[in-house]
This record gives structure tokens, C-alpha cells and sequence, in this order.
């Protein structure tokens, strides 16, 4: 018995030893292409010269690829005998942001967005570090083909900023078309910690997400007449403070829930009541029946507030829930225990860390909640330095959130580990 735990113990030391070393072999190219895909970003559903670069990248590393896969996802398959079907995910798209980082290799791309307009594009969410890990992984299954056994399937998936491209890839056939995968696995950049270190939520780790529209009416007429008129302003104002009692008040203490008003648009000069204002709201939440009570409580709210107002008929207000909603990502715990010691087995136990959920969205929830009900594991990669991870911590401030036009990942070390992270996952979850 003791001989056989030696034996294990050396054999996984070896392993360790082995992913690290492809992944410092293969850093400097990768962060090269880091470098390239950042100062070229592309917006969600346009993302056509990032996924042929992608493509290119998977072929030369000896993935046989599939291109144009619900819009412009790609999938790459890597075939190495008989085992588990593993799928590694990474998102392509970047944001309509104008990077303020100062980093020589910042982006100045402008592009027209769906609507026409010009926006300033910037990798804002990590989403180049996601895909110089993916690629760097990829190289490293292959070289290391000699330690698992079993099929991974590698994909690129566009618009996951709209939460859109992992619909569309498995609507273009992605489980029918592809091997179908037994576990499904990717990684997300952190902006508050450091690079090194990754991060694992089990259970749920990010948010259900639904877009409301409130359209609000009334009369319009001179803002010297206000009892001629009926103000929709004054209605809008009562029901964005209504609206915060259903957290506060009606949601279940513990029961995360959130009920944002991100916009209200109404009227067009100081001496005219308006007769429209709308607003746009984001719900966050994690059941399903909390999603739905924050959805009835908003519809009765908005109702019940134009009736006070004594609106007529004809003026009482719509509330548009938009079919675009993303499902909560929930990691399987079972699967995340056996990410988190198959990671620690490479980086270090003390270096994975166990997160907080958060309320913020992601598509990848999407494919496990077909038919197949694959099990999921998303876990975070540090990106900052650790000492500036420090100081916010000593000083009680933050640092800048994914999204920001300053958030900047420090690509050598993050990549790394990015890396060394994903592919010790994969293979260790091909060896069981």
C-alpha cells in the first residue's frame, strides 16, 4: 500500500512537472497572441477575423475544426482513443468600450455596431487571456496525448456579451453534429485576483438575467397646466421607488435577488409634460421561483401605481419582459471538487481558492441545460499583481471591474497559470 501511494505520488508530481513545463514553453507565443487579439478586438456577431485566427491556431496545433458554427463559433475536436468527451469552452467577442489602460498594445479599434453607429471595441472582459489559455491548452493536450485517453472538444463561441452564442451554437447542432460532451469546463478572468490564483464557486456561481421594459404613459400638455395633464414623469418616479421594496420587502432574506433601473427616458423640455417615459430594467436572481416572483411583483407594482395615479384605461402602462433571458450558471459540485484537486495538483492547493457567487451573467450556463444535462465547472483566473490585490484589500478600495475601460490583466503570469489550470482539468478528468 505504501509503495502504491509513493508510486502515485511521484507519478502525479511528474504530471505537474510536465503540464508546467509545456505551459512556460508555449507562453512567449501566447502572450504574442494575447497582444494581437487585444489591439484587434471585434463585437459580439462580428467577431469573423477573430474566429478565423482562432481556427488557424486549433488546425496547426492538429484539432480537426468546424468553422461558422451557429454565426461565427468554431469547434475543434481532438480525438486520442477511448474515454470521456470533455468540452473546453472560450469566448471570441469584446465590448463597445474605449480602452483607457495605457498599455502599448491597447486597443484603437472603431467599428460600426448593429446599429450602424461608431463605437470604440475593447477586450474589456478578459476574453483575449480566455482565448491565448484555450489555445495554449489545446497545444498542450496534444503534446501531452500520452497522458489521457478520451475526446476533447474545443469551441469558440461568439456574442457571449449578448448571451447569445451558445444558443446558437446548439441550435446549429453542436450536440448532435460533435461528439457530446460528459462534462463541460471553461474559465473566466477575475479583476480582484491575483494571478496565480483561481477561483471555484460550487453551486450557483452566476445569475438568471432578465431585461424588463416599462413603458410609461399619460397626457401630455403645458408644464404650467399639470391638472390637465397626466404626468407618466411623476408615475415613473413612484414606481422606480416602489420597485425597491420587492428585494427589501417580498423576496426571502438570504434569497439573492436584484432590481436595477439602469435607464428612464422621458420628455423633452422643462415646460412640457411628456406623455411617455420608459424604463429599463435588469433582474438578477438565482431560482427560478425568485425569478419569476421578482417578474409578477414588477407587472402588479407598475399596474397597481397607475390605478393610484388614476390613469385612464387606455394609458395604463406595458411591462415588456424581454424572451432574451440568460439561465443562472450552476457548477456542479461534484465536478468543481474534482477541478479544484486536479488544479491544486499543478498550481498549488493553497492557490485555489473558493469564491463568492455573484449576480452577474453568462451564457456557458446554456449547455447544461439541454436535454443532456451536462455537468459544468466555470472557475476564475487571477489576473493583478498581487501586491496591488493587497493594497486594495489594506486600503478598503476597488480595483477596475471587468467591463471598465482600466481593467488590464497582467498576461504573462495569467496566461500561465491559465494554462496550467485548464489542461491539468482536462487530463485529470480524462484519467478517471
Amino acid at each position: 500500500m505504501k509503495s502504491l501511494f509513493l508510486s502515485l505520488l511521484v507519478s502525479s508530481s511528474l504530471f505537474a512537472a510536465d503540464v508546467a513545463s509545456v505551459a512556460k514553453q508555449e507562453l512567449p507565443s501566447l502572450v504574442a497572441l494575447y497582444q494581437e487579439l487585444h489591439a484587434n478586438p471585434e463585437l459580439s456577431m462580428h467577431e469573423v477575423e477573430t474566429a478565423a485566427r482562432i481556427a488557424k491556431e486549433l488546425r496547426e496545433a492538429g484539432l480537426e475544426v468546424s468553422e461558422k458554427v451557429g454565426g461565427h463559433g468554431i469547434v475543434g475536436v481532438l480525438k486520442n482513443g477511448d474515454g470521456p468527451v470533455i468540452l473546453v469552452r472560450t469566448d471570441l467577442d469584446a465590448l463597445p468600450v474605449k480602452e483607457q489602460t495605457g498599455a502599448p498594445y491597447a486597443s484603437t479599434k472603431v467599428a460600426k455596431d448593429d446599429l450602424g453607429r461608431e463605437v470604440n471595441v475593447m477586450h474589456a472582459c478578459g476574453h483575449d487571456i480566455h482565448m491565448a489559455s484555450f489555445v495554449g491548452t489545446a497545444r498542450a493536450l496534444v503534446k501531452l496525448r500520452d497522458q489521457w485517453k478520451g475526446t476533447v472538444v474545443m469551441i469558440g463561441q461568439p456574442a457571449e456579451e449578448r448571451v447569445l452564442g451558445a444558443r446558437l451554437m446548439l441550435r446549429a447542432g453542436l450536440f448532435s453534429k460533435f461528439p457530446k460532451p460528459d462534462k463541460a469546463i471553461a474559465l473566466h478572468c477575475s479583476s480582484d485576483m491575483a494571478h496565480g490564483k483561481v477561483g471555484i464557486v460550487e453551486g450557483f456561481a452566476l445569475a438568471n438575467v432578465d431585461t424588463v421594459e416599462v413603458v410609461v404613459k399619460g397626457v401630455g400638455g403645458h408644464g404650467s397646466m399639470p391638472h390637465l395633464s397626466k404626468d407618466p414623469i411623476v408615475l415613473a418616479a413612484q414606481i422606480v421607488l416602489a420597485l425597491q421594496t420587492i428585494v427589501s420587502r417580498e423576496v426571502k432574506p438570504g434569497d439573492p435577488a436584484v432590481v436595477t433601473v439602469g435607464s428612464i427616458h422621458g420628455g423633452t423640455k422643462s415646460n412640457i409634460i411628456s406623455d411617455e417615459v420608459r424604463l429599463q430594467l435588469t433582474l438578477r436572481s438565482y431560482k427560478t421561483e425568485t425569478r419569476q416572483h421578482l417578474i409578477d411583483s414588477i407587472k402588479r407594482i407598475v399596474k397597481a401605481q397607475a390605478e393610484s395615479a388614476n390613469m385612464p384605461a387606455d394609458k395604463m402602462p406595458e411591462v415588456i419582459v424581454s424572451d432574451d433571458q440568460v439561465a443562472a450558471l450552476y457548477n456542479q459540485p461534484a465536478l468543481c471538487a474534482e477541478v479544484r484537486q486536479h488544479i491544486g495538483k499543478t498550481i498549488g492547493e493553497d492557490n485555489v481558492l473558493t469564491r463568492e457567487p455573484v449576480m452577474g451573467a453568462e451564457d456557458f450556463a446554456e449547455y447544461g441545460l439541454t436535454k443532456e444535462k451536462v455537468p459544468l465547472c466555470m472557475f476564475w483566473l487571477g489576473t493583478q499583481p498581487p501586491e496591488v490585490v493587497a493594497e486594495a484589500k489594506a486600503k478598503g478600495t476597488t480595483l477596475p471591474s471587468l467591463h471598465s475601460p482600466y481593467f488590464k490583466p497582467v498576461p504573462e503570469p495569467s496566461i500561465e497559470t491559465g494554462v496550467k489550470a485548464m489542461t491539468s482539468a482536462v487530463i485529470g478528468l480524462m484519467k478517471q
